[in-house]
């Protein structure tokens, strides 16, 4: 397969781990680029619902391939989120082409790019954690139920469906938290004087001009979406951002496993699960 050669990509909300997290299409989506930076922007692996007895070698794939990304020298910045909020007491830590980060600020063809994960600004992650880890168990379990019931339409020939996009729609607070998020996050890129705002962590895939509340000035806002229900990404290439979508039909599956090369291979040098069973234990 032909790599597509793109500038930056930008990926969030992929809680590896979860019976949500789409690894297979994450991976074949990993495999068929070749980025000039990689960021991740927060709950790549969701650490608060991790559970040895569910981690399968999809999600494993997924750690190999951005692993392979460092290898060739593509700088990852991981910026972490609020489900891998654990990883913030080794924020600024640095090896070669990769960065672990809480936020980032990049010179993109000249224009400054502030990007974060964006739960600083939910008010239930500041205070009521218990209520948004409830929340995430809650929602984990509606993607379950959801993947079974798609699979049964699938075989009836029908239309797959998302049970919590149709809630969020039809909840108008829904709705609301997301303009806020939105307008929040743009007012204070204004603010500051940037002229992108990255984020993630709403699981809504966005770019559009924000003017700030006092009308005094505007930037653009992007969110890459997630890799549960949107399976998307934020591309820059060419001087423009875009939303990518991904869809099976693009994809050939592929029968070969080359994943395992020496710089991949994270099993003979770490014990993956062991590593994020101790990550958990140090949450509570």
């Amino acid at each position: 397969m032909t790599k597509r050669e793109v500038d930056i990509v930008v990926i969030s909300d992929v809680h590896l781990g979860t019976y949500g997290c789409q690894a297979k299409e994450l991976l074949r989506y990993l495999k068929s680029i070749k980025p000039k930076i990689l960021v991740l922007n927060g709950d790549i692996i969701d650490i608060w619902q991790f559970s040895k007895s569910y981690w399968p070698e999809a999600h494993t794939k997924v750690l190999r391939r951005i692993l392979k990304f460092i290898a060739d020298g593509v700088p990852v910045y991981y910026l972490t989120g609020n489900h891998d909020e654990t990883l913030r007491k080794f924020a600024d830590f640095d090896l070669g082409s990769f960065k672990l980060l809480n936020k980032v600020l990049l010179n993109i063809d000249g224009k400054k790019a502030w990007i974060f994960h964006g739960d600083i600004f939910d008010v239930t992650m500041q205070h009521s954690k218990w209520l948004a880890k409830l929340g995430a168990i809650g929602y984990d379990t509606l993607i379950l139920i959801n993947s079974m019931v798609n699979w049964g339409f699938t075989v009836m020939g029908k239309q797959k469906m998302s049970f919590s996009q149709r809630v969020k729609a039809k909840f108008k607070d829904a709705v609301k938290f997301i303009n806020q998020f939105e307008q929040t996050a743009a007012d204070l890129a204004v603010d500051k004087g940037y002229d992108y705002v990255i984020c993630g962590h709403i699981h809504h895939a966005e770019i559009r001009t924000i003017e700030n509340e006092e009308k005094t000035g505007s930037v653009l806002y992007l969110n890459s979406g997630d890799w549960v229900e949107s399976l998307t990404s934020l591309e820059y290439n060419n001087g423009s951002w875009d939303i990518y979508k991904y869809e099976p039909a693009a994809f050939e599956i592929e029968t070969e496993d080359d994943d395992k090369t020496d710089s991949e291979d994270l099993d003979a040098k770490m014990n993956v699960l062991d590593l994020l069973e101790r990550f958990k234990q140090e949450t509570h």
